[in-house]
């Protein structure tokens, strides 16, 4: 049976560095980046990407809408 594993992409030039993602992820996927981007702000990216479920909870209360979520069937 085909697992499914999530993804995100994150808009990295449109990203504040808010961290409302961070807690909205239940498996602890998300972190701010050491780099910045154009703007100076860290950046949120997938610290853990295999632990992503692709719940879209950090989309939907990312308040810059800069986080697309997509869910990806792994054949074990």
């Amino acid at each position: 049976m085909a697992k499914v594993q999530g993804a995100i992409v994150v808009d990295t030039d449109r990203c504040k560095g808010c961290e409302v993602c961070i807690p909205a992820c239940p498996t602890e996927v998300i972190g701010l980046a050491n780099e910045v981007n154009g703007k100076g702000y860290h950046y949120a990216y997938m610290a853990n990407p295999d632990a992503c479920i692709g719940c879209a909870n950090c989309a939907i209360v990312c308040p810059d809408g800069v986080i697309s979520v997509y869910k990806v069937k792994k054949v074990a």
